[in-house]
């Protein structure tokens, strides 16, 4: 058995789980709904306030999908009940981000300033305080598309190793190099 796949997902108070006679799981919270396609020869059940997701046999293409689905459902009730949350730092002199609407206008030391369109799912937050990085927050209850649009932001400009500029997640330790040496011979 996976040991992933056959942990039961607990729905807490307020998230109601159905799953459709064609393997369409919807998750109802809170904070809004998301649905996910099941693979047909996986069988999801609801039973007393939980999840659950069994495979029909041990093959290793059986074995991989029963982990991944049960997974991809506990992401979506963690979603609809709390949401996610991912804050990223723009480290280096003169960058900047505002949030207008849902375009964040972002300058990062090119020659132009830099138009991010978010999808409708991510609200985005950008904090300016003086003496410290501009800090931009994403929130949406799907984990896998806020995890795509902080990818996709850090990509503009990764972080690079010697003085640390760039747009990394905050709390995130990058390894550094040193730089070369004034007196090497």
């Amino acid at each position: 058995m996976s040991r992933i796949g056959k942990l039961p997902v607990n729905l807490p108070a307020g998230v109601t789980v159905t799953v459709s006679p064609d393997n369409v799981v919807s998750v109802k919270g809170p904070l809004g709904t998301l649905s996910q396609k099941v693979d047909s020869d996986i069988t999801v059940t609801v039973e007393d306030g939980a999840v659950h997701v069994t495979r029909p046999t041990n093959q290793p293409r059986h074995r991989s999908m029963h982990g991944l689905y049960r997974a991809l459902i506990h992401n979506m009730v963690e979603g609809v009940s709390k949401g996610y949350e991912i804050k990223q730092e723009l480290v280096g002199v003169g960058f900047k981000a505002e949030v207008k609407g849902q375009v964040l206008e972002l300058s990062l030391g090119y020659s132009h300033d830099i138009h991010f369109m978010l999808p409708p799912e991510v609200k985005a937050e950008a904090v300016t305080e003086k003496k410290s990085n501009p800090i931009v927050t994403f929130k949406s209850i799907d984990k896998q598309l806020i995890g795509q649009v902080a990818a996709k932001l850090r990509s503009l400009r990764k972080p690079e190793p010697y003085k640390g500029k760039g747009i990394k997640f905050v709390g995130e330790q990058l390894r550094r190099k040193a730089g070369k040496s004034a007196n090497a011979k």
